[in-house]
């Protein structure tokens, strides 16, 4: 198995010995689980991950996906892997007994799936899309959309996808224009005929599966036939590929067609599409065309059922910059520890025929290295921890226990989507560097690592849609109890590394940052006008970000604390890097925005 696409070393460390995992298989869900199951777990997902993703990710990124005008064609490689990742009962694995699952920890779950992430996050996406399309209908979805749709996913015999934004739309919601149309009742709940045009539709169409589940947010109109404008007029549908009879079989094709493939500069293995729903030329009864979809939850409330998916979905997308991140990393620390170049400083010209060092000798090197490191275990553990608050939320008896995890997942998923989608992508672009020359040719591998990860700043919520869902609506959210609750977390860790000397100056260097943080929240929202507050909202995001990774990192410094070996000095020496070298970029940033400036609000279209 590889040991250049995620460190199992750090991924124990963080699961028993920081995060303690085994302590929820004291409770009912995960009693029948131990260390011994989860290691086998994550032993299958490296193999596979290994044997089967590895091997085909420089292929599918060479040669995309292709429409010949009636089929998507894809390298032969993916379905295989895809089945063997299925076979192994892998798409279930988080969900109930009775739905086929092994009712894993989520946090095991998403350890295992970083492995996926790494080898191949092209091939991944696919059962990536797959798992929130069926928790979506296991948590929204009537009984017969469950048994018909949701368990062939589980299985992995279907696929699905998640159909949001549209041409003229974009990432404005409230402006898409899908039309769902009521026909009557059907087995699988209200039916309706959807037309309308999708656009950036990962895993959109393909012959990888009997069939895909498309989520399609769709408008349905008022009494005077008109679409309600806003986003409180969105419904969400389930639009299959090919209609599924009520004894399961597949009956005809819908009316779904592709209208043409992106080519995109990374992450090439997973198709993405434009679908036309509708636009066919089948017409059934009463003169109706369009595809047939099934609603899903209650009219007009589309988008908060749809936030179910794209909350998770946002997670993955913060795990899989994560793995990208980390697989560069590792293939860069190994070209460092390989490649000689050069003698270290003071040698030269005292023997020139002396060996040349190797280059991670060099310091500047090593402070590449230290901060890709820095980086990929810090964005790694924030998500695991995000992993594990679900699964407390899921296993929480009290109900006011259970609000409040949720409220701190509330507002970490927009730092767990952001951060590792920019900082983990910079260790990319580190990773390039410490290649040299070799590194921006295709003959290795951290180019495309790379391109892959320049998508996740982009897709499931832009950076800057994050930051204004962080800053204008998450922080501020029911008079600031999410806000407080992370406040609690910080100070509980803060408080603990004080009692250690060797950490007390980092809880300062923390505490100091978190303090200022929390005054120009104040500051900002004390401003009396909310495009002046929200104008530098990007800003707030990496400050805030990088600040949680601080708290993230002290975490882990306190777990590492009194062991001794390399591996925990490297977690000190990481720690050690972010709060010495990376925690103070938020000074000015914290200062930029306490002044309320107005630059970015000001500068007119005609100034450019």
């Amino acid at each position: 198995m590889s040991s250049l696409l995620l460190s199992r070393r750090d991924l124990e460390f963080m699961l028993y010995e920081w995060l303690d995992v085994a302590a929820l298989t004291q409770t009912g869900r995960y009693a029948d689980h131990n260390r011994e199951t989860f290691d086998a777990v994550l032993d299958t997902c490296e193999r596979i991950a290994t044997e089967r993703f590895a091997p085909h990710n420089q292929k599918a990124d060479q040669n995309e996906p292709h429409f010949d005008g009636n089929t998507v064609s894809l390298i032969d490689d993916v379905k295989p892997a895809l089945q063997a990742f299925a076979d192994a009962g892998l798409i279930a694995s988080g969900n109930d007994y009775a739905m086929g699952g092994m009712q894993l920890p989520t946090v095991v779950s998403q350890a295992g799936l970083s492995y996926f992430y790494a080898a191949n996050i092209g091939t991944s996406a696919y059962p990536l899309l797959t798992i929130g399309n069926a928790n979506l209908l296991l948590a929204h979805g009537n009984q017969a959309q469950i048994d018909t749709f949701a368990k062939a996913e589980l299985e992995g015999r279907y696929f699905g996808t998640m159909c949001l934004s549209e041409p003229q739309a974009g990432s404005s919601l409230s402006d898409i224009s899908t039309r769902a149309d009521y026909e009557g009742e059907s087995p699988f709940g209200p039916q309706y005929r959807v037309a309308g045009n999708k656009m950036w539709i990962s895993g959109g169409d393909h012959e990888l599966s009997e069939n895909i589940v498309h989520l399609v947010l769709a408008k349905i109109p008022g009494p005077d036939g008109r679409l309600i404008p806003g986003v409180k007029g969105i419904s969400l549908l389930l639009v299959p590929k090919f209609l599924v009879n009520p004894d399961g079989s597949l009956g005809e094709r819908n009316d779904v067609q592709l209208a043409g493939i992106n080519h995109k500069m990374g992450y090439r293995g997973a198709v993405n599409c434009l679908l036309n729903f509708g636009e066919g030329t089948q017409h059934r009864p009463q003169g109706r065309g369009g595809a047939i979809g099934y609603l899903v939850g209650k009219p007009h409330q589309g988008l908060a059922c749809m936030f179910h998916m794209m909350n998770e979905a946002r997670i993955g997308v913060g795990l899989g910059a994560v793995a990208l991140g980390y697989t560069g990393y590792l293939h860069a620390l190994d070209y460092a520890r390989n490649r000689p170049q050069g003698r270290p400083i003071g040698a030269e010209g005292k023997d020139p025929s002396s060996p040349q060092a190797r280059i991670i000798q060099h310091a500047d090197v090593r402070r590449m290295l230290l901060a890709q490191k820095s980086y990929v275990e810090g964005g790694l553990a924030l998500n695991l921890y995000c992993a594990r608050l679900v699964d407390e939320a899921r296993i929480a008896t009290d109900e006011h226990d259970r609000a409040q995890l949720t409220l701190l997942l509330d507002i970490l998923t927009p730092i767990a989507k952001s951060w590792p989608s920019q900082w983990c992508l910079a260790a990319n672009d580190l990773a390039i560097q410490v290649h040299g020359g070799y590194g921006y040719t295709r003959e290795y591998k951290v180019e495309q690592f790379y391109r892959d990860n320049r998508l996740n700043p982009i897709h499931e919520g832009t950076h800057g849609i994050q930051a204004l869902d962080l800053l204008g609506r998450k922080v501020v959210m029911e008079h600031g109890a999410a806000y407080k609750l992370f406040a609690g977390r910080v100070a509980q860790t803060i408080g603990k590394a004080r009692a250690h000397a060797s950490l007390s100056t980092y809880a300062d260097l923390l505490e100091q940052r978190f303090l200022r943080l929390a005054e120009v929240t104040g500051t900002l929202w004390a401003a009396g006008d909310p495009q002046l507050t929200l104008a530098n909202a990007s800003v707030y995001l990496e400050a805030f970000g990088h600040i949680a990774i601080a708290w993230i990192w002290l975490e882990q410094a306190f777990a590492a604390e009194e062991k001794s070996g390399d591996f925990y000095d490297g977690k000190r020496s990481a720690a050690r890097y972010f709060f010495l070298w990376e925690l103070p970029k938020v000074d000015p940033q914290l200062e930029l925005l306490a002044s309320l400036d107005r630059t970015t609000l000001d500068m007119q279209d005609a100034f450019f």
